[in-house]
């Protein structure tokens, strides 16, 4: 399990992410937008680093959904590997089974 801070913490940065991925996406176009003068596009670059380093999507991380373990995520499951063979193993995954040939 997880420090309870931790995944706090990443959900605090989730709701923050969410709420200023507008913001920032108009910003972006707006600096690469080439028939932006480079005045515009200067104060777009300097409004982009004014916002929260929290808003930045590449500072999440995807962890487990049940205990929050952040390595070994599967993100086609949303779970780590280790909930995954848990989960398996008890037939809770649907359209899950143990290879065998």
């Amino acid at each position: 399990m997880a420090k309870t801070s931790k995944i706090n913490r990443d959900l605090h940065r989730r709701e923050v992410v969410a709420r200023y991925a507008e913001r920032r996406a108009a910003l972006k176009r707006t600096i690469a937008d080439q028939s932006a003068s480079p005045e515009q596009r200067a104060e777009a670059q300097r409004a982009l680093q004014r916002l929260p380093r929290d808003a930045s999507p590449t500072r999440l991380r995807n962890r487990d959904v049940v205990d929050g373990r952040p390595r070994g995520y599967l993100r086609k499951a949303g779970i780590s590997r280790v909930r995954f063979r848990e989960m398996a193993h008890r037939g809770e995954l649907p359209g899950i089974r143990k290879s065998s040939w």
